[in-house]
């Protein structure tokens, strides 16, 4: 449906992480794309927990790269 995993996979990981950033006294923040959806997660790590979402668009969309 979302192409071809196999040429998408080199390494056959779903996941890969697209960017990422630390926030001097706040955390460190990843966004990561699903390979096999398109659909990009913000991944953040603040202090001793971490939490992962959906990141959106202005319109409250999920983003979702073309795979």
């Amino acid at each position: 449906m979302f192409g071809n995993k196999e040429s998408n996979q080199e390494n056959n990981e779903r996941f890969y992480v697209k960017s990422k950033e630390t926030v001097k006294s706040l955390g460190r923040f990843s966004v990561i794309v699903d390979r096999e959806t398109g659909v990009n997660y913000i991944h953040a790590w603040v202090g001793p927990g971490s939490s992962l979402t959906p990141l959106l668009d202005e319109n409250g969309n999920p983003i979702i790269d073309k795979i």
